[in-house]
Parts: C-alpha cells; sequence; structure tokens
C-alpha cells in the first residue's frame, strides 16, 4: 500500500486507524507536561508510578507512529486496544465511574473497541 493511499481519506478505514493513532497525541503531551498525570499514576496504584507512566507514554508513541502510518497495523492496533483496556481499568479503579465527561472509563473503553476494530481490518 503507497502512502498515498495510507492517507485517503476517502476511505473510511483510513479515517478511524488515523484518529485512534492521533487521539494519542494528547496523552503523549500530558504524560511530559502535566503534573497531574502522574497524580492518575499513583491513584491507579502502579508500582513505581513514574516507571509506569514513562512506560505508558512510550508504549503510547510507538502505536500513535504506527496507527498514523499504518505500520504494521493489525498488530498495533490489537496491542492498542489491549493498552487502553488496561487505561480503562485503571480510570475505574481511581474514578468508580462510567461516563467519561465525569472521569470515567467510558471512553477509554469505547477507544479500545475502535483500535479493535481497525485491528481486525488492518
Amino acid at each position: 500500500m503507497t502512502i498515498a493511499e495510507k492517507f485517503n481519506l476517502l476511505n473510511e478505514f483510513n479515517i478511524l486507524r488515523i484518529i485512534c493513532g492521533a487521539f494519542l497525541v494528547p496523552h503523549i503531551y500530558a504524560k511530559f507536561f502535566v503534573p497531574q498525570a502522574l497524580g492518575f499514576f499513583v491513584a491507579a496504584k502502579f508500582k513505581p508510578p513514574a516507571f509506569w507512566m514513562y512506560t505508558a507514554c512510550v508504549i503510547e508513541i510507538l502505536l500513535a507512529v504506527g496507527l498514523i502510518f499504518g505500520i504494521y497495523t493489525t498488530y498495533v492496533a490489537w496491542v492498542a486496544a489491549a493498552h487502553l483496556g488496561v487505561a480503562a481499568v485503571a480510570v475505574y479503579r481511581v474514578t468508580r465511574k462510567w461516563l467519561w465527561n465525569i472521569g470515567g472509563y467510558e471512553y477509554c473503553l469505547f477507544w479500545a473497541i475502535c483500535c479493535v476494530v481497525v485491528a481486525m481490518h488492518g
């Protein structure tokens, strides 16, 4: 598949794949520049929290690049779904809420399901 085909926005699969990867970028940014990010890893009981925060960041960088550029799409999307599943569980442990607009895990779960669809199609 050529670069032009991977970025053809008339192909609905490309839109979903790119969005699944691009939405990781703000999360990567937050892990470096938002002090409360480490607090989440502490609250979710990741030990040691800084190690897991930076590990998650590295994973998210690899996932974002893979999904945005369509590199090993099937494998990357399965890993992304698993990563977001862990994130959903962590959010649940911290907030015990479902609705994303009040801090719940609904968004992570939806995003993980989107990554499953990408993996199934890729």
